[in-house]
């Protein structure tokens, strides 16, 4: 992994577009004016500028560029620079067809959108490598300029000749023979089996798609060449002339890509967050915006930036609902709490037209500084350089949750007990949530991460067992682990092949049980956990569970909890088993959230992990953050009233907030502890 980035400060800023307005230079006069007043020390510049850099083939227009970089920097403002290629000018779609994506159904898309471009063309890629390295031998150096941001928010897929070829050798490369790629795929079946590698192609409405093995592998190429291009980018830059760090920005829960073999790509993970505040619950909001952060820290384990979020209303979700006062502030601080070293906005400026002239920005169409939006920018500025101090400092969780990418691919394609609504994505949020209401700060990893070292790791719906999982979990447990694993778990292998001989493969003896049959419940249907008089985690609620049920068979393990009805009545819903030196949990069926809340805090104590704050209220939120100098305990309230909270004052000094034993709604509250 690269070496950790820090910029030496909050980055406070966005998305700027200085070349909507080339034809007012009176406005971008103002924009200074304006950024310097709201505090906002960095901008993301020629994100989609192409046109504007090259209007024709190979004439370069640097120019303006150069004018507003330089008026940056004598008003102190930093410059992530981008490469433009999230969309490509027309002319070069004119003239270059073939840059041009093809869809699953084998046509050329047409000019026009975002990312609609092919990773593989030669021509495009020698036409991006110019565009960066041009880019770079003008301003890679200017001081100004701390980091490239590579593209913006890559994604999609692209079916054509160029990319089918490249498939098939990607696929030769990864099984060497067509035998042992039709025995990976189980080819065999529906006569699917194919002679040569040439005869392959990717999956399609039209023709093959119900091959489970091909999707799977189509889906981790498609990842590899967006990494592939993401590097020829970085490289591009590089042989420009610049060593400053790359990054891209991610995005919310996208299944497209897995994010995870970017870590070694990009210097600093980033990422783009538009939760739908305001819609459901605040603090419900709050913490799966919360997850989300923290899948984004885990990737690399160490901070990373908040590049896009929205100042007001976006002009895209179903209802573009305005954040409510203090929203804004509330929702920034807490992505600085789970690890981030800056606020980013899409947009500092608004565009008049187009696609996004109502998304909010810093500065809107009236332009003018006195606006709620605007002061409340202003606000977040001013706590970002309060809290300088903790730039940099890292998060250290005694627990994690695993939520893999390509466990989620096979499983919302296995054609199982749920075809509709396995609710993967909410089974790890149980988890998550759980070990969150205790004040604990959460790793959310992948199956390739190391997971020594926790004291607890929950591992839910881990339907594909990869990258030797099982061989890491049984040395985890025989090594004093506590493990907790769910319903639907080992049941196929990195191709998606069933195993045989037994499920969870290759834990039956850690987990003292064997799963024999799984029941999926229609909506409305349900079941319940009964605990066990005298288990050992003291239980004594029933809890209610649904859409998925688990029969196994005991062969060592504590029996914790039974269903009680249905033909498996009186079967496990939960159990424990000692092995080695550590205890391994399994959780028969989707139970609701009080469930884990309870059994995940008696495990988390069993096992010793510290808990800074005992109590903590509904909807407020507990993490921490530390570097050499001291300790950073942040609490926020994403309720919308005060809400009473004892805070270890006598450990940790006010540092940051107003704190009296409550904290106001949509508040937050730093204590820090020297070190």
């Amino acid at each position: 992994m690269r070496e950790q980035v820090n910029f030496g400060k909050m980055l406070h800023g966005g998305d700027y577009n200085p070349e909507q307005w080339l034809d007012m230079p009176e406005i971008l006069e103002k924009d200074i004016e304006y950024f310097k007043k709201a505090k906002i020390n960095q901008v993301s510049m020629g994100i989609f500028s192409w046109a504007m850099l090259e209007p024709e083939e190979g004439k370069y227009q640097f120019e303006w560029m150069a004018e507003v970089i330089e008026r940056l920097y004598k008003n102190g403002i930093s410059v992530l620079l981008a490469t433009p290629s999230g969309a490509r000018p027309k002319w070069m779609a004119d003239k270059y067809p073939e840059v041009l994506r093809v869809d699953e159904t084998r046509h050329r898309n047409l000019f026009g959108g975002r990312h609609n471009h092919c990773y593989t063309s030669p021509v495009y890629r020698e036409k991006v490598r110019q565009m960066n390295m041009e880019l770079a031998k003008r301003f890679g150096n200017h001081p100004a300029v701390i980091g490239w941001h590579l593209s913006n928010e890559y994604g999609g897929e692209c079916h054509c000749p160029l990319c089918q070829e490249e498939f098939r050798k990607w696929l030769k490369e990864k099984y060497g023979t067509i035998e042992k790629l039709n025995k990976a795929w189980a080819t065999t079946f529906w006569s699917h089996v194919y002679n040569d590698f040439s005869q392959i192609e990717s999956p399609s409405s039209r023709g093959e798609n119900g091959v489970h093995g091909l999707n799977l592998d189509w889906k981790r190429f498609v990842t590899d060449r967006t990494v592939d291009f993401t590097r020829f980018e970085a490289q591009a830059v590089k042989d420009g002339g610049s060593d400053l760090p790359v990054m891209i920005n991610m995005m919310y829960n996208f299944s497209g890509l897995n994010y995870h073999k970017f870590q070694d790509v990009v210097d600093i993970v980033t990422w783009d967050n538009y939760p739908c505040w305001h819609k459901y619950p605040e603090p419900e909001t709050a913490m799966d915006t919360a997850m989300q952060h923290d899948i984004m820290r885990s990737i690399q384990k160490r901070p990373f930036l908040l590049m896009e979020s929205c100042p007001s209303a976006t002009n895209w979700q179903s209802v573009s609902k305005l954040k409510k006062p203090g929203m804004l502030k509330a929702a920034s601080l807490q992505a600085v709490a789970h690890g981030s070293d800056s606020v980013q906005y899409f947009q500092l400026r608004q565009s008049r037209g187009s696609s996004e002239k109502f998304h909010g920005a810093v500065i809107d169409h009236y332009g003018k500084e006195d606006t709620r939006v605007f002061q409340e920018v202003t606000e977040v500025g001013e706590a970002l350089e309060q809290l300088q101090e903790m730039t940099g400092s890292l998060t250290h969780a005694q627990v994690a949750v695993i939520y893999d990418w390509e466990n989620r691919w096979a499983m919302e394609d296995a054609a199982g007990p749920r075809n509709e609504n396995l609710f993967y994505k909410q089974a790890v949020e149980k988890s998550y949530w759980a070990f969150r209401k205790q004040g604990l700060d959460v790793d959310v990893i992948d199956m390739e991460q190391e997971i020594e070292g926790y004291q607890v790791v929950a591992a839910p719906m881990l339907y594909m067992f990869r990258a030797g999982f099982q061989e890491k979990a049984k040395q985890y447990v025989e090594n004093g682990g506590k493990l907790i694993l769910t319903y639907w778990s080992g049941i196929v292998d990195d191709t998606d092949l069933c195993f045989l001989g037994g499920t969870p493969h290759g834990l039956m003896d850690v987990f003292g049980l064997r799963s024999t049959e799984i029941d999926g419940l229609y909506e409305g249907e349900s079941n319940q956990a009964i605990p066990v008089e005298g288990n050992s985690l003291n239980l004594t609620k029933t809890y209610s569970c649904e859409h998925l049920c688990d029969l196994v068979k005991t062969d060592g393990a504590e029996v914790l909890m039974t269903y009680g009805s249905d033909f498996y009545a009186g079967m496990p819903a939960l159990t424990c088993n000692p092995y080695g030196q550590g205890e391994a949990y399994y959780v028969c069926a989707d139970f609701e959230q009080g469930f884990y809340d309870e059994v995940y805090r008696k495990i988390s104590s069993k096992a010793g992990v510290k808990r800074i704050v005992s109590h903590i209220p509904y909807g407020v939120e507990v993490t921490t953050r530390e570097n050499e100098k001291a300790r950073y305990l942040i609490v926020q309230n994403f309720n919308r009233n005060r809400t009473e909270v004892k805070l270890p004052t006598e450990e940790f000094q006010l540092w940051y907030g107003t704190y009296d034993g409550t904290i106001a709604g949509f508040d937050t509250v730093i204590l820090r502890k020297e070190k």
